[in-house]
């Protein structure tokens, strides 16, 4: 029959009215997202409902969602990066040498003495004084090699143990193997990817694309920052903060470190160094928070916070270490080395230093966010300005206007009233969705406008089948309430295939696609949802409106 409950209607209304609703913001999208950035700084403040409501210029009992815009609509930064993976391997040795130190002078009486020898290269070299304890040696060092945590190095050793006898004793070498590397790769760029990730968002720009292509490469798209150089001082720092025992300060750039020390810069005593040791006593992978903040002296300084392994580690060597100097080094450079006044329990203290405000704050948003574990090479740098983005804009707001005017004119001329219907349905369509679009917070960029074209085009198909299918049912039914309800009826399954396959293909383009694809299968899928929802439900509740209204012995279709 071609009667629709009256609770049927009330929902199919209800459901367009709420699209439509959530669609709203976008109309005004400078100023809902002036309101969202303002309430969203009130908030993170601390600050009371009240001040939260009497910020921007949105109400808040409407919705507030909007559709983020893409980098080729926007403007902002884009950036790809090459991971030093190589950086990590030095890292784990050094990381290796106190445990197989502590092992190796346990059997001095087997090994003889021991000294590294190496500059903190991607192996661990050490000078044995007793030839014939190499083998002793070489076994222990493998008693330290753990299996490769990875499904195509299972069960194999991490480490390669090698030896050599010389003049002088041996030379003991550990370095990792071929499988640990691999692994060591993946776990390197999937930890920067992160990291970069927790970076970008601390400072809170809008949806970024972050993803990994290759091996060792980042992509990085940000919309709405200023510049690409803005987005490198973000990103482009490894921010690894490490405690370390001081062995003397010098002003001689070329002095000698020594075995399994280190000679850094001062950051602020410019012509000053200071040698140090090269394995740390804690270092920023403890850290749990950092926040700027003002010395005794109201200088901008940063403070810090260890977890309980961090602060058991800096506790324990600050109590046995009072009136030694104790370097705090960040990327390489010795931001201070004050001396241990005294026994430093809970984990917490302030990094001072030459800083501004704003280099504090940085500062702090990057500890917090953990330090990248290798640096990073940029191989590509670009700047979309909003301009560029204006004119894709104002490009895609035409492509709309061309489909709409030339989808409605046609319509209207080969089914009439019908297609009036239908083109009300069509306007309703676009406005779910972005609707549904701004529920998500998806991302539009220009293939994404391109997936709303097309949909413009395809969202008709569904309405020509059922008025070609009430064309047919007019010869044969018995008045033109039966033709109409069986044209719905018939045409549903050719809908529904045609559909289907399509949505099909969308997911399947979204799964397997990356970045401008996948938001093409977004605004694609979701229009094929809206673009049926409103072809079967939204056109047949107004036709049978009109038909309730005006009982036509006949209708022209």
């Amino acid at each position: 029959m071609l009667q629709i409950p009256l609770w049927k209607r009330v929902l199919i209304w209800g459901l367009v009215a709420l699209g439509l609703l959530l669609a709203l913001p976008n109309l005004f999208y400078g100023r809902v997202e002036q309101a969202n950035d303002a309430r969203a700084a009130i908030v993170e403040a601390g600050a009371t409902p009240e001040r939260e409501e009497a910020a921007g210029g949105w109400p808040s009992f409407l919705p507030s969602g909007l559709v983020n815009l893409g980098l080729d609509l926007r403007g902002g930064a884009h950036l790809l990066a090459e991971v030093q993976v190589d950086q990590v391997y030095a890292q784990r040795m050094d990381a290796l040498w106190p445990e197989l130190r502590d092992a190796l002078r346990d059997a001095r009486d087997e090994v003889g003495t021991i000294r590294r020898t190496d500059g903190g290269a991607a192996e661990l070299v050490v000078q044995l004084s007793d030839a014939d304890g190499l083998a002793r040696a070489m076994e222990i060092a493998r008693g330290l090699s753990q299996s490769v945590s990875s499904v195509s190095g299972a069960g194999q050793s991490n480490l390669v143990v090698e030896g050599a006898q010389t003049e002088d004793g041996a030379i003991l070498t550990v370095a990792l193997s071929d499988s640990e590397k691999a692994a060591t790769d993946d776990r390197t760029v999937r930890q920067s990817l992160e990291i970069i990730r927790r970076r970008i968002d601390e400072v809170g720009t809008r949806e970024p694309n972050i993803q990994r292509q290759g091996a060792d490469r980042i992509l990085i798209q940000v919309p709405g920052i200023g510049s690409a150089a803005e987005l490198k001082s973000l990103i482009g720092t490894t921010a690894q903060l490490t405690f370390h025992p001081v062995v003397n300060r010098t002003q001689d750039a070329d002095a000698p470190a020594g075995p399994g020390n280190v000679l850094l810069p001062s950051l602020d005593e410019e012509g000053a160094y200071y040698v140090l040791e090269r394995t740390p006593v804690v270092s920023g992978e403890t850290l749990t928070d950092a926040q700027p903040t003002f010395d005794q002296n109201n200088r901008p300084a940063v403070s810090f916070r260890f977890n309980p392994t961090g602060a058991r580690a800096f506790g324990d060597y600050t109590a046995e270490n009072i009136g030694s100097p104790f370097a705090i080094v960040l990327d390489d450079e010795v931001i201070s080395a004050p001396v241990i006044q005294s026994h430093i329990p809970g984990g917490n203290g302030i990094i001072t230093g030459s800083f501004t405000v704003e280099q504090s704050t940085e500062l702090a948003v990057l500890l917090r966010a953990g330090a990248l574990p290798a640096e990073l090479s940029f191989l590509e740098e670009r700047t979309i300005g909003p301009e560029l983005g204006q004119d894709s804009i104002e490009a895609g707001r035409i492509a709309c206007i061309v489909a709409f005017v030339a989808v409605m004119v046609m319509m209207g001329l080969a089914y009439g009233l019908f297609g009036l219907f239908a083109n009300i349905a069509l306007l309703i369509n676009v406005g779910l969705i972005f609707g549904l679009l701004s529920a998500i917070g998806a991302t539009l960029t220009l293939p994404g406008i391109a997936g709303i074209v097309l949909t413009i085009g395809m969202a008709v198909d569904a309405n020509v089948l059922v008025f070609e299918r009430i064309r047919e049912e007019q010869k044969t039914a018995r008045g033109p309430s039966r033709a109409i309800a069986q044209g719905y009826e018939r045409a549903l399954s050719a809908i529904v295939d045609a559909n289907i396959t399509t949505f099909i293909i969308a997911t399947i383009l979204f799964m397997l696609g990356s970045g401008p694809v996948r938001g093409f299968a977004v605004t694609l899928a979701l229009g094929i949802l809206t673009s049926v929802f409103t072809a079967i439900y939204v056109t047949r509740v107004m036709i049978v409106a009109w038909f309730d209204r005006r009982r036509p012995k006949t209708i022209e279709v």
